[in-house]
């Protein structure tokens, strides 16, 4: 194998990865959004007191947030050689 398919291949990984990472994180907004509607619609059937889904929306939506922010921000970040390199003395 020559460097270019090396490099192809892992440019390939890399792009599957991203894909999968977008899939799991639409999933992950699709069960929200399912799970969480039907806890205000039990809270609307079951008398409209306190808002009780509201602590689900809330811890969920953090879970979400943070999600969100590894989705983003590591893809914005990519790792070079210099941060390989920069962890590699570290850890030396």
């Amino acid at each position: 194998m020559t460097i270019e398919q090396t490099e192809n291949e892992t440019v390939r990984d890399s792009a599957r990865k991203r894909l999968r990472d977008r899939r799991d994180l639409w999933t992950h907004w699709f069960v929200y959004a399912v799970i969480n509607g039907f806890l205000v619609v039990v809270w609307l059937l079951t008398g409209q007191g306190y808002f009780w889904p509201g602590w689900v929306l809330a811890g969920w939506g953090l879970a979400i947030v943070f999600h969100l922010w590894d989705y983003y921000w590591k893809w914005h970040r990519p790792i070079t050689e210099a941060v390989v390199d920069a962890e590699v003395r570290r850890r030396a």
